[in-house]
């Protein structure tokens, strides 16, 4: 498991880089673990907690869509080692600072790096326990790429601006979601059919 002060060495070399805003890192990895605590409930199907997918070998799967520097990717696969976690973002530049964090965390048996589009996964019809997003796009677009690639039954994490409601019901219906916020983030889970 990674140490909280290498996975703060991690963010701010990040951040140096520019893959990551000037916000203090305590406060990123506080915002972070928001995604974390919406994924509490999600555990491995072999610890005997129903997950409903049914118990495999296999743990339960999230992909971090647009990870840039590695919020909150690097942070959920901190503080989740019973998850196996897939950093996704386009930049070149970033999926090898990811890379490099990823080995110095001691990370990479469970989690993976991705250079690619989220178009990628969607056409290659992946899919994932859990999907999560920060800053990844306009919320509609967000929300769409996610519902493609989150499993029935499966959730959905995306961070919310702090006051305001930025979601069209009509759009999360129609995708056959359920929204709650939790905190600064929201909260959308797949309907199983």
């Amino acid at each position: 498991m990674a140490s909280i002060g290498a996975l703060t060495d991690a963010l701010l070399a990040a951040q140096q880089l520019g893959l990551v805003g000037a916000r203090p890192v305590d406060d990123a990895v506080g915002h972070a673990r928001e995604f974390v605590r919406a994924l509490e409930t999600m555990r491995d199907p072999t610890d005997g907690v129903a997950s409903g997918q049914g118990a495999t070998n296999a743990p339960l799967t999230v992909v971090d869509m647009g990870s840039g520097g590695g919020l909150p990717g690097l942070v959920i696969a901190a503080d989740r080692p019973d998850l196996a976690v897939t950093l996704v973002d386009r930049r070149q530049k970033c999926a090898d600072f990811l890379e490099r964090a990823v080995a110095a965390l001691g990370l990479g048996d469970r989690v993976t790096v991705r250079c690619c589009d989220v178009t990628t996964l969607i056409g290659a019809l992946e899919q994932f326990d859990a999907v999560t997003a920060r800053g990844f796009g306009p919320p509609t677009a967000t929300l769409r790429a996610a519902a493609r690639l989150v499993r029935p039954g499966g959730r959905i994490v995306i961070s919310e601006p702090p006051e305001g409601d930025r979601w069209n019901s009509g759009d999360v219906q129609g995708l056959g979601l359920t929204r709650k916020r939790e905190g600064a983030v929201a909260v959308f889970t797949q309907a199983v059919p």
